[in-house]
């Protein structure tokens, strides 16, 4: 674990020494190297935990978690190098160090073996995130964006605080492989259907559920690209993470807790498919839709079953690789039109057409084409969720429906139709746009051949 964590740490060092000219290259290189290392977590294991230190761990739940954190940083870096070269030099070292931040925060929230340890960094995150939007943002309500980030995430976790708190104070312990020898703690009683409930508040929040998500399209509109990428493909998860991880140690769910989620989660995924076909801001749709993928993930973690939680797994790697491209294509298309709105930024296929098989590509993974994770992540999803009752097929096919109708309809506006009369020349995309996609597409495209890394089962 610390053969990652501690050339993490150093990457600040590097980010804060590094001459101008090596300022981007020392950090990108650096970071694709324990991109590198990091790897070797994936491969599976019959032990429950392995690396197993008195505060972390890594077992099958999180390592493709880590993993992910680990591949974000490079392409967050190399995404953002564009709108930073106007910039000062103590500002580019500046946000490169926040982006760096964020990664053994991620990395600590993810390994934590000690509830206390995650309670901390799942908090900390929110502070590099806060100061990227609130500081990098393009729009002067990126400070309103910010203040709903920091009070829906404050509100839901304080509960979250005092449940941990007071399971402490009646197991005596919060390691996680004790919890696991415990009996469960919270049974039906109406205090601890509360505690339970504020267990869950907090990650529903992060994940965002239904009815708790009015800060996420905010935050992503209002976000630069790192700070999107860092929202959708990694903060996101760290609410489904939580809550697979919380609700199986405090025993059983009460059903009549199960009802409320699921049934939010599942009409969310299609309410938020349907608001994504009314969208006119590219950044906005892109949100809307992580949050109805997010809905599936939180459907398949409270139900508990082994189908539904590799499924949950599947979806949330995919979906944080396939929405992190999605930003970026949005991102490329942003920074030559300075405009999201999707009626001024028609018709580029013709202009930059080897961006447009990318921006196929993409649209393809975000609504489940064979031979993608995400077709037999939702698949698996959706069989867990009709097994355990067959009403719930209504609203996942209908999600499915809508979904591939505005991923089409998102595709068609921006690739299709006549090209705007205020575009009049373009920039040509560029190798590093290219590598980008390249390095998002490249890993999704390879785990269908190798799901079982990624599906959270030990073999």
């Amino acid at each position: 674990m610390l053969k990652i964590l501690l050339p993490t740490i150093m990457l600040l060092p590097t980010a804060l020494l590094s001459p101008q000219k090596l300022l981007w290259t020392n950090t990108t290189t650096h970071s694709l190297l324990i991109a590198a290392i990091s790897l070797h977590w994936l491969l599976p294991t019959y032990y429950p935990h392995k690396n197993l230190t008195q505060w972390m761990s890594t077992d099958q739940i999180s390592s493709s978690l880590l993993v992910l954190s680990c591949w974000l940083l490079p392409l967050m870096i190399l995404a953002s190098q564009n709108h930073l070269q106007h910039e000062p030099l103590i500002r580019k070292r500046t946000f490169i160090t926040t982006l760096i931040t964020v990664q053994p925060l991620l990395l600590l929230a993810f390994s934590a073996t000690e509830l206390m340890l995650f309670y901390i960094t799942f908090e900390a995150t929110l502070i590099p995130t806060l100061i990227l939007i609130t500081r990098w943002g393009s729009q002067p309500e990126r400070l309103s964006a910010g203040i709903y980030l920091l009070f829906y995430t404050l509100i839901s976790s304080l509960p979250l605080l005092v449940t941990i708190l007071y399971l402490h104070t009646h197991i005596g312990t919060l390691h996680l492989t004790m919890l696991k020898l415990s009996h469960p703690t919270l049974t039906t009683s109406w205090t601890d259907l509360l505690l339970s409930l504020a267990l869950l508040m907090a990650f529903m929040v992060k994940a965002p559920l239904y009815g708790l998500h009015l800060w996420l399209p905010k935050a992503h509109v209002e976000a630069p690209i790192a700070g999107s990428m860092l929202l959708a493909a990694l903060l996101l998860k760290l609410g489904g993470y939580g809550i697979m991880r919380l609700t199986l140690l405090i025993g059983p769910l009460p059903s009549h807790l199960h009802y409320p989620f699921l049934t939010l989660a599942l009409w969310g995924a299609l309410m938020t498919s349907s608001i994504c076909l009314r969208q006119t801001d590219l950044k906005s749709l892109i949100a809307c839709s992580s949050v109805s993928h997010m809905g599936l993930v939180i459907a398949a973690s409270i139900l508990q079953t082994h189908w539904s939680f590799s499924g949950a797994m599947i979806l949330m790697i995919s979906h944080g690789l396939t929405s992190s491209m999605l930003f970026c294509l949005a991102n490329t298309t942003y920074e030559r039109t300075h405009s999201r709105i999707l009626l001024l930024t028609r018709g580029l296929q013709p202009l930059l057409p080897l961006m447009a098989t990318w921006w196929l590509l993409a649209n393809l993974t975000n609504m489940a084409l064979p031979p993608t994770t995400n077709l037999m992540a939702e698949l698996t999803i959706m069989i867990a969720l009709f097994n355990w009752s067959a009403l719930t097929i209504i609203l996942t096919g209908i999600a499915t429906l809508l979904t591939a109708s505005y991923t089409l309809f998102m595709l068609l506006m921006t690739q299709r139709g006549t090209l705007p009369t205020h575009i009049t020349s373009l920039q040509n995309s560029s190798t590093r746009e290219h590598l980008l996609m390249t390095l998002h597409i490249t890993p999704l495209l390879l785990l269908i051949l190798k799901p079982e890394m990624i599906s959270g089962i030990p073999l």
